[in-house]
C-alpha cells in the first residue's frame, strides 16, 4: 500500500532560505512583520512601540491658518466708500444724467473731440520726431549740438505750459512780421503774423515744442538703456551708423521708451484741454459753448469727463499691446 508522508511543521529549504536572507539584515524582520498604513504624523510614536519610560508621546502639530483680520477690514472699508459713491452717483439729481445722455453725442461735441484726437495726434508725432533729433543731439560728440540740445530741453521744461501757449498766442505783438531772407540783408518773404499764427497752429506749434522737450530725455533714457556691446558688435559687423540706430539700437530701446511715451500719449490727450484758454474748439471749449449757453455746468463738464476716459482707456489698453510685441525677446519662457 502506498506510503503517505505526515505533514510537517518542518520549514521547507526555500522557506528556511528566506527566513536566513531576513535575518541575515538588521531590521528586516521588523520591517516585514510591520503592518503596512500611512505614515505616522510627525512627533507621533511608531505602531507598536512603546514609548520610552519617563518620556510622553508628542501630539501631532496642527497648522494653523494666518489671521488677516486687518486685510479683510481694509477691505470691507473700501468697499463700504465704493458703495457710497455709486450711491452718491445715481441718487443725486445735481448730476442731471438725463441732460448728460442728451449732449453726448451731439455734433458740437463730437467735432470738438476729433479736434481733440487730430491734435494729440499731430503733436506726439511732431513731438518725438523732434524730440529723437534733440536726444542725438544731446548725445552727440559735438559739443554745439550738446549745448544747444541741453539748453533746449532746460527751457521748455522750465516753463509751464500755458505760459508758452500765451506767448505763441501774442507773439505777434513782438514780432509783427515775419520774413524770410539774408541775415542782416534784404528779405525775401514777408507775412503777418496774425495771417499767419491762427489760433490752431499755435496750439499746434506750442504744444509740439513742449511735448519735443520731454520725449528727447524719454529717447535718450531708452537709447542708453541698450547695452554698450550691442553696439561694439554691430561696429564691428561694419555696419553704417543710420542702420546700427535702425537695427540694433532702436528695437532694444523701444522697450525702455514705450512705457514713458504711452504716459506722454495719455499726457497730451488731457493737455490739449489747456488750449481752449486761446479759443481753439476742442472738445472742453466746446462743452464750455454749451453751458454759457444753457447754464447746465456740471453735466456738461461730465460729457467732457466721460470722454476723456474712455479715450484714455482705450490708449491704455493699445500701451500695454505694444508694450507686450516689443517685450517678446525679453520674456522668459
Amino acid at each position: 500500500m502506498p506510503f503517505d508522508a505526515p505533514a510537517s511543521d518542518a520549514p521547507t529549504s526555500d522557506t528556511r532560505a528566506t527566513h536566513g536572507a531576513r535575518d541575515s539584515v538588521p531590521g528586516a524582520r521588523d520591517s516585514a512583520d510591520r503592518p503596512q498604513g500611512p505614515p505616522p504624523e510627525p512627533g507621533a510614536p511608531e505602531p507598536g512601540v512603546p514609548p520610552e519610560p519617563g518620556k510622553q508621546a508628542v501630539p501631532a502639530l496642527r497648522i494653523v491658518p494666518v489671521r488677516r483680520r486687518g486685510q479683510w477690514i481694509a477691505a470691507l472699508f473700501v468697499l463700504l466708500l465704493l458703495a457710497m459713491a455709486v450711491n452718491s452717483l445715481a441718487r443725486n439729481k445735481a448730476f442731471q444724467w438725463d441732460v448728460v445722455a442728451d449732449y453726448f453725442t451731439t455734433s458740437a461735441v463730437l467735432r470738438g473731440l476729433g479736434l481733440t484726437l487730430w491734435l494729440t495726434a499731430l503733436v506726439m508725432v511732431l513731438g518725438f520726431v523732434l524730440g529723437t533729433l534733440l536726444a542725438l543731439g544731446r548725445m552727440s560728440s559735438n559739443p554745439v549740438l550738446s549745448w544747444v540740445s541741453s539748453g533746449y530741453i532746460w527751457f521748455f521744461r522750465s516753463t509751464p505750459i500755458l505760459v508758452q501757449l500765451l506767448f505763441w498766442f501774442n507773439i505777434g505783438a513782438l514780432y509783427p512780421q515775419l520774413g524770410l531772407g539774408i541775415p542782416f540783408g534784404p528779405e525775401f518773404v514777408t507775412v503777418k503774423t496774425v495771417n499767419l499764427l491762427g489760433p490752431v497752429t499755435v496750439a499746434v506749434l506750442g504744444l509740439t515744442l513742449h511735448e519735443a522737450a520731454y520725449a528727447a530725455e524719454v529717447v535718450r533714457g531708452g537709447l542708453l538703456s541698450v547695452d554698450r556691446g550691442q553696439i561694439e558688435a554691430a561696429q564691428s559687423l561694419g555696419l553704417s551708423p543710420w542702420r546700427r540706430l535702425r537695427r540694433i539700437v532702436l528695437p532694444q530701446a523701444m522697450r525702455a521708451i514705450v512705457p514713458p511715451a504711452g504716459n506722454m500719449l495719455i499726457g497730451a490727450l488731457k493737455g490739449t484741454s489747456i488750449v481752449s484758454v486761446i479759443a481753439v474748439q476742442d472738445l472742453l471749449y466746446s462743452v464750455q459753448l454749451v453751458y454759457h449757453r444753457t447754464y447746465q455746468v456740471i453735466p456738461l463738464l461730465l460729457v467732457a469727463t466721460i470722454w476723456y476716459a474712455l479715450v484714455t482707456s482705450v490708449l491704455s489698453v493699445g500701451q500695454h499691446y505694444v508694450e507686450k510685441h516689443y517685450a517678446r525677446g525679453a520674456e522668459r519662457s
